[in-house]
């Protein structure tokens, strides 16, 4: 929630947002454990069956968020089916897991993944060149950052150019595809810790709880504080109130 725009493609200035409820996260509630969707093997199974053998799911954390960076990461899994599914069997959409089982499920992943790569674009470039292309060069950096080169890459929704490799997008990704979910969960780890950081150099604002995401203590701390320089000008909310304040009403 609180995107500057509902397109995946969207445009840097933004239409009308809504709020969650005080402490509420605007990526939403953890899913309870019993209704989660499990991500499986499907696809990579398939892919290691028409020959390929490095294959790695790619997503991102922190694109609807109206402060702080896009994280993206990349991750291939071992070819070890059944050393891998039960340390991983409850990976999903990291969307749907509470903080404490995110960190617990992302030491696992590190721990048996073959690879990881994790990028960023820091808040300059997501107001510079929007936040869609700054999420694909996330993506892209994840990639380039693996210690292997991937034949084949499993990505949530996105096409990533530049990249001289084939690609399989897959409409909610995170939820169905195992690597995928992988990916999701390491940036989603990666991210939070960063905003906890954040949160340390740039008191009020509550970075640390709703990791820069639209809730309404967050839009609370922005009335009271101004924007801070992590967080994002050109999404709508953030625009909009420094429109309201004025220039001279800006924190230095």
């Amino acid at each position: 929630m609180g995107r500057a725009s509902t397109k995946r493609r969207g445009e840097r200035a933004a239409a009308p947002f809504s709020l969650p409820s005080p402490g509420e996260p605007a990526a939403g509630h953890a899913v309870p454990r019993q209704t989660r969707p499990v991500a499986g093997l499907d696809h990579e199974l398939a892919a290691w069956s028409d020959g390929h053998r490095i294959i790695a799911g790619v997503d991102e954390a922190g694109r609807g968020a109206w402060a702080g960076p896009v994280v993206a990461a990349a991750v291939v899994l071992c070819h070890d089916l059944a050393g891998l599914a039960p340390p991983l069997r409850e990976a999903c959409d990291s969307k749907a897991l509470p903080p404490d089982e995110r960190e617990r499920i992302g030491a696992l992943i590190r721990r048996h993944a073959r690879a990881i790569g994790v990028g960023s674009m820091p808040v300059e470039v997501i107001d510079a060149l929007g936040v869609g292309r700054a999420n694909r060069l996330a993506m892209r950096a994840a990639v380039e950052a693996l210690p292997v080169v991937p034949d084949l890459l499993l990505i949530d929704w996105e096409r990533i150019p530049g990249l001289a490799i084939p690609q399989r997008p897959l409409v909610g990704g995170d939820a169905i595809c195992l690597s995928i979910a992988a990916a999701s969960i390491v940036a989603k780890v990666t991210r939070d810790r960063l905003l906890v950081e954040l949160d340390a150099r740039f008191p009020g604002y509550g970075f640390a709880r709703h990791k820069g995401y639209g809730t309404a203590g967050h839009q609370a701390a922005l009335a009271r504080l101004g924007p801070c320089p992590v967080h994002r000008r050109s999404f709508a909310p953030v625009a909009q109130l420094r429109l309201a304040l004025g220039p001279e009403d800006q924190p230095s």
